[in-house]
């Protein structure tokens, strides 16, 4: 990074106060409410990739309820699904950051789980 882009980090991250560094304490008080979070991730995004949302979730302690598995639409891998308490990540697979536009359909149907109240298909 240049010195003057540096420059302009610092003093962004100085003045910027209308957001949280982090989300994690709000996902950890929705959970303990007993609301159940979903969190889902494209595995090509390059904005919040995968392994950083893993590392914030490994953040949050809590137990596997149900291990990685991979999840299907229509005889084909979907993504993949990994079941916590309270808390379900699911990866899309072949979605960059805007899931719905780069896989309209595995987004329909994880969106669908979700609504249902399920996890992922399993085949």
């Amino acid at each position: 990074m240049s010195s003057t882009a540096s420059v302009y980090s610092d003093y962004i991250g100085s003045v910027w106060n209308d957001q949280p560094l982090t989300v994690l304490p709000i996902i950890q008080e929705l959970m303990a409410s007993g609301i159940s979070v979903w969190i889902y991730s494209g595995d090509t995004d390059s904005v919040v990739p995968v392994t950083t949302t893993k590392y914030g979730i490994d953040k949050l302690q809590t137990s596997v309820k149900t291990k990685w598995y991979p999840w299907y639409l229509q005889g084909e891998v979907g993504g993949y699904v990994v079941g916590y308490e309270n808390l379900t990540f699911v990866t899309i697979r072949g979605a960059g950051h805007f899931v719905p536009s780069y896989q309209p359909a595995r987004a329909l149907a994880f969106f669908s789980s979700f609504l249902d109240g399920i996890l992922p298909p399993t085949n």
